[in-house]
Parts: structure tokens; C-alpha cells; sequence
């Protein structure tokens, strides 16, 4: 199952401490060693209101879950977080998926 980051204050915390990689077509942040909620790592998925309607959004969203399942997340010990930008609908999905596999091997 997925384990996924819902408190505003958990995000919070990821956006201030967390390693932040921006790529055109999607942005993620990543933090490690989060043991309070177990070694199961975590995702959240974000997709600004400033960005598109909520059809885009959604469709967003969901474009990005299905590239975490397709590279493997989540993974143990690593809170990600994948944020859409207005690429992130246009782009390829095999050159979506190849840029955050990219992101994740360094880890």
C-alpha cells in the first residue's frame, strides 16, 4: 500500500529540510531518515491551484502516482515529494518517468 503524507505540517517540514530537485517537467523533493512513522517510506503528490484547473490537477496527480508505481516507490527510509508544473501534463510520460528515476538513483 501507499503511504502517503496528508498533515500540512509534515509538508512544511519536508519543504524546509528536504533536498528539493527541479526539473522542467517536475519538481521533487526528498528527505531522508523519517523513522516516526516506520521504515516504510512515504509520498505525497502536489499540484498547485495557480497551475490549472482541477481536471488538470487531478490529471496531474494521477500521472504522477502512476510514475511512482512505475519507478518503484515508495521507497524505505525516504519521504518524497513529487509537485506537477505546467509541463508535467505535455511532456512524455516515458521522459517523465525517466527524469525521476534519474532523481531517485542518486538515493
Amino acid at each position: 500500500m501507499l503511504g502517503t503524507i496528508k498533515s500540512s505540517t509534515e509538508i512544511s517540514y519536508l519543504f524546509s529540510h528536504g533536498k528539493r530537485h527541479a526539473t522542467p517537467c517536475v519538481t521533487m523533493i526528498v528527505y531522508r531518515g523519517d523513522t516516526q512513522h516506520g521504515p516504510s517510506g512515504r509520498v505525497a503528490f502536489i499540484a498547485g491551484k495557480k497551475n490549472g484547473n482541477a481536471v488538470w490537477r487531478n490529471s496531474a496527480k494521477r500521472r504522477l502516482r502512476a510514475v511512482c508505481h512505475d519507478i518503484g516507490g515508495p521507497w524505505p527510509e525516504l519521504n518524497v515529494i513529487f509537485m506537477a508544473n505546467r509541463k508535467t501534463t505535455r511532456v512524455e510520460y516515458q521522459k517523465l518517468v525517466s527524469t525521476c528515476k534519474k532523481i531517485m538513483e542518486s538515493y
